[in-house]
């Protein structure tokens, strides 16, 4: 004969347990969501930023010179740190460097025709219209990166989500319209993010 063991729980015990567990279950559902919200947010910035330091590598390694080793080497300890983060965040996209064909290594083209229209005081003309600005890793005072202007360009960058701008100096070659080094990319930059998304990047003087 078999006797129904009863709870030894009184009712207002019974009640705080299912209130904790209640309490549990809600708490983990919603870490799960924003957990995933969070990190899809994270993720295209973040594989986007990897994608143009791997570009620029790519281009270093294509058309090499006296520094190319030296700056693979500052953007390899970017991309590992893009990475380490990718990991944290569940980034498992494939990301992989868009290397353009192959074009001249100096090219010829006289630029007599620039100066001809001059921008207005104050303001420079808008170049590279919808292009993403990120940072390239290098050390040293500010300067910019660019595949697309030559080395001496002064260039605008204004971050349109905190309106915060920089002028600086194309000092290196890249494989994007412009990379900002570690010092100026920290000038416009938004806490904790490695990519902007809304930039306006004015060629000026």
């Amino acid at each position: 004969m078999y006797r129904t063991r009863r709870s030894t729980m009184s009712p207002t015990t019974r009640k705080v347990v299912l209130g904790a567990s209640a309490v549990v279950l809600a708490g983990g559902a919603f870490a799960v969501g924003t957990g995933l919200s969070s990190a899809g947010e994270n993720c295209a910035g973040l594989d986007q930023a990897l994608r143009q330091n791997l570009q620029f590598i790519a281009g270093q390694r294509a058309a090499p010179d006296a520094q190319s080793q030296a700056r693979i080497a500052n953007r390899q300890a970017v991309v590992d740190l893009i990475n380490q983060r990718r990991q944290v965040a569940g980034c498992d996209a494939d990301v992989a460097a868009e290397v353009p064909a192959a074009a001249p290594a100096n090219p010829a083209k006289p630029t007599t025709a620039a100066p001809a229209a001059p921008p207005a005081a104050g303001a420079g003309e808008v170049v590279c219209k919808g292009s993403t600005v990120t940072l390239s890793g290098e050390a040293g005072a500010p300067f910019a990166s660019s595949g697309t202007f030559p080395i001496g360009t002064t260039l605008k960058v204004t971050n349109l989500d905190n309106n915060k701008s920089i002028t600086v100096k194309v000092e290196t070659t890249s494989g994007s319209c412009v990379l900002l080094n570690n010092a100026a990319f920290e000038q416009i930059r938004e806490p904790g993010k490695f990519l902007v998304r809304r930039a306006v990047i004015e060629r000026v003087g």
